[in-house]
C-alpha cells in the first residue's frame, strides 16, 4: 500500500479548523482508494513567533524537506505580529527554499454558488510566479526615522524564472482549451515587463497550438470582471498574480472557495497546498469558517501526489455539497456541517 507523509501546519486563526476538516475528508478518501496517509503537525504560527521570536525553528526547512507534501492552514495575526514578519518568516522561505515557483489557483463557480457577476460559466486557472519578481526581497531602508529616510524595493526577474513559469503555463494550457493570457504592465515598466513580453513571444513559437494573448494588468482586471468566460490559463508575475487571484476568488463566490497549490514542478522538494483566505481573526474560533477552500486544496494535493481518482471524488463531493445549498453562503453553515456533508457525499 502506498503511504504518503504530510507535514501539517495549521497556523493561526481559522487555520486549525479548516485543516482538521479537510484532513478528515482526506483520511476518508484514503481508506476507500487504497492508500495510506500520515501527518505530522507543526505549531509554527504567529503564536509560535511570540513564544520563540521566530515563525519556525532554524532547522524548519530541513525538517519539512523529508515530507511528500505540506498542508498549510493559514498564517497571520496582525494584531500581534506584522504581516511582513509572518510572511517572510514562514511562507516565503518555504516557497523559495523548495523552489515552489508555480502558484496555481483555480477559479470557477461550484454548483449552487452565486458569484457577484452575471457570468456563471467561467473556468480560469491562474498561474502566478511564486519565487522572484516583486517579492524577491531585494532592497532596504536607510536613514530610518529621519526626514531623509529612503526605502528601495527591487524586483528581480531572471530569464530562467520567467521562462519556466511561462512554459508551465503553456503546458497547462495544452491540457485545457489551449488559450494562454500573459499579464504584464509593459507600457509603464519598460525593462522587467517588456522582458516578460519578449520571453512570452519567444516561447509561443514552441507552442503553435496555444493561442497567446498579452494583457496589461489593468485590462486583465477589467476582463476578469466583464468577460471571465473568455479566459482559460492566466500567467502573471508574483505581485500581479497575487492581486488577480484575489479578484478571481471574489468572482467565484469569495475567499471561502479560494484553493491553491505551491508547486515544485521538478519534484525535487515537497510542494505546499493551502487555502488562501487567511487566518480571518474576526471569525476565529466561532466554528463558521468555510472549509471548502481547504478541502479543495487537499484534492489538489492528492492529485499532485498521483491519486487522481481520490482528487476527482473529493471534487465531486464538494460539488454535490454546494449543489444541495450547503456551504454556499458565508457564515450560514457551520464548519462541521459542511464537512459532514462532504463526507456523506464521499460515502
Amino acid at each position: 500500500m502506498k503511504t504518503y507523509s504530510i507535514a501539517q501546519i495549521p497556523g493561526d486563526g481559522i487555520g486549525a479548523d479548516v485543516i482538521a476538516a479537510a484532513w478528515s475528508v482526506i483520511e476518508s478518501i484514503a481508506k476507500t482508494e487504497g492508500f495510506a496517509i500520515n501527518s505530522t503537525e507543526f505549531p509554527w504560527s504567529c503564536a509560535f513567533y511570540e513564544e520563540t521570536g521566530a515563525m519556525m525553528p532554524a532547522d524548519g526547512i530541513e525538517t519539512l524537506r523529508a515530507f511528500d507534501a505540506i498542508f498549510l492552514g493559514a498564517v497571520g495575526w496582525p494584531q500581534q505580529v506584522p504581516d511582513s514578519v509572518s510572511l517572510h518568516g514562514l511562507l516565503l522561505p518555504i516557497r523559495k527554499s523548495f523552489v515552489q515557483y508555480a502558484n496555481i489557483r483555480p477559479h470557477r463557480l461550484l454548483p449552487g454558488v452565486e458569484g457577484p457577476l452575471k457570468a456563471t460559466a467561467f473556468d480560469i486557472l491562474c498561474i502566478r510566479e511564486n519565487t522572484e519578481g516583486e517579492y524577491s526581497g531585494a532592497g532596504g531602508r536607510v536613514h530610518q526615522g529621519s526626514s531623509d529616510e529612503v526605502a528601495v524595493e527591487t524586483s528581480i526577474f531572471t530569464r530562467r524564472g520567467v521562462e519556466r513559469i511561462l512554459r508551465f503555463g503553456f503546458e497547462e494550457a495544452r491540457k485545457r482549451r489551449c488559450m494562454l493570457a500573459s499579464v504584464t504592465k509593459s507600457n509603464a515598466q519598460k525593462y522587467s515587463m517588456v522582458f516578460w513580453d519578449d520571453v512570452t513571444r519567444q516561447l509561443s513559437a514552441e507552442y503553435p497550438d496555444v493561442v497567446v494573448t498579452s494583457y496589461h494588468i489593468d485590462a486583465m482586471a477589467a476582463r476578469m470582471v466583464m468577460a471571465p468566460e473568455s479566459l482559460d490559463v492566466v500567467v502573471a508575475s508574483n505581485l500581479f498574480g497575487d492581486i488577480l487571484t484575489d479578484l478571481g476568488a471574489a468572482i467565484q463566490g469569495g475567499l471561502g472557495f479560494a484553493a491553491s497549490a505551491n508547486i515544485n514542478p521538478d519534484r525535487t522538494a515537497p510542494s505546499m497546498f493551502e487555502p488562501v483566505h487567511g487566518s480571518a481573526p474576526d471569525i476565529a474560533h466561532l466554528g463558521i469558517a468555510n472549509p471548502i477552500a481547504a478541502i479543495w486544496s487537499g484534492a489538489m494535493m492528492l492529485d499532485h501526489l498521483g491519486e487522481a481518482s481520490a482528487a476527482r471524488r473529493i471534487m465531486a463531493a464538494l460539488e454535490a455539497t454546494t449543489a444541495s445549498g450547503i456551504g454556499t453562503v458565508p457564515g450560514k453553515d457551520k464548519t462541521d456541517a459542511i464537512t459532514r456533508s462532504v463526507l456523506a457525499a464521499i460515502e
